[in-house]
């Protein structure tokens, strides 16, 4: 058996990426390596990039600029959370570590890939290395093809939670013909297929599109429980937009007779577990269950 991994049971086994780092966690760290490696290549000062109220990406990109010395931007969807920055706990953190926030509407966030919409920014804050939301480019695809190697062969199916489909997209390029790449997306939609094709040309995946709870920010009461009683028993802490859906989602298709008799199933656990402060603030506002 590979070693770090969490054994769940005999068929379910947990490689804990989110050890991997304290605050560029998981597949955050993965998808940053060989941008930084190309942003500092092409002589950029600055990082800019794109992301929500509570967004993973946001928090891993102010704290890799701060460690390698590059400024950085964050502009942020939804113009409503500049009076609330202050009390948001990823947007104070990303900007604790120096970075600089722009909240815009989501109209306009809708065309933050546009030329002119660059322009803009770039009028405002100088040229930049632009990181997309969420972090997926054909680079940060590299680095997650680096989770699996040789020694995961053993497994016949490989999990994941899928944002903006890049960390399955590595996932699909390193996978053996024999293993199965299944994606749980955090958000409603077939559309993320489309997007994963850009990176791969195997055919072995699959999206369980059934676990998105209503979207990213959705949870409900049952999540929340849950996502309570498996770090309870496991001593693995789960995250509510993207972790505590994949494994909600593992567990339901076991009891369902989904995988393959005596399969060996490995959950990639890819972080996220600075969200839970932020969902507990949301929780909390409603009387509602808190994630422990």
């Amino acid at each position: 058996m590979v070693e770090n991994l969490v054994k769940i049971d005999n068929h379910l086994f947990v490689m804990p990426e989110f050890l991997n780092h304290s605050y560029i966690s998981g597949n955050k760290l993965r998808k940053l390596k060989y941008n930084l490696e190309a942003a500092k290549q092409s002589g950029k000062s600055t990082l800019l990039t794109f992301g929500g109220a509570y967004s993973n990406h946001i928090a891993a990109v102010a704290y890799a600029g701060k460690v390698n010395s590059f400024k950085t931007v964050g502009i942020i969807r939804g113009e409503e959370l500049l009076e609330k920055s202050k009390n948001n706990p990823t947007l104070s953190f990303a900007m604790s570590c120096g970075m600089q926030l722009k909240f815009v509407s989501r109209h306009a966030y809708r065309h933050k890939e546009e030329l002119s919409f660059l322009n803009q920014c770039r009028d405002e804050f100088g040229d930049f290395y632009v990181l997309p939301e969420g972090g997926t480019n054909q680079l940060a695809v590299k680095g997650c093809e680096e989770i699996l190697n040789e020694a995961h062969s053993e497994f016949d199916y490989i999990c994941c939670p899928v944002g903006t489909g890049g960390t399955i997209s590595g996932l699909i390029n390193s996978s053996q013909p024999h293993q199965n790449i299944l994606g749980f997306p955090a958000l409603k939609g077939d559309f993320l297929k489309e997007e994963i094709t850009k990176f791969v040309t195997k055919s072995n995946w699959e999206l369980c599109t059934d676990y998105h709870f209503g979207g990213y920010a959705k949870i409900s009461d049952e999540l929340v429980d849950f996502i309570n009683r498996f770090k309870s028993k496991y001593k693995v802490p789960l995250d509510p937009v993207y972790t505590g859906k994949m494994f909600y989602g593992i567990q339901d298709l076991r009891s369902r007779g989904y995988f393959k008799k005596n399969a060996k199933i490995l959950a990639i656990h890819t972080g996220g577990l600075q969200g839970i402060a932020g969902m507990n603030l949301k929780l909390k506002q409603q009387n509602k269950p808190l994630i422990v």
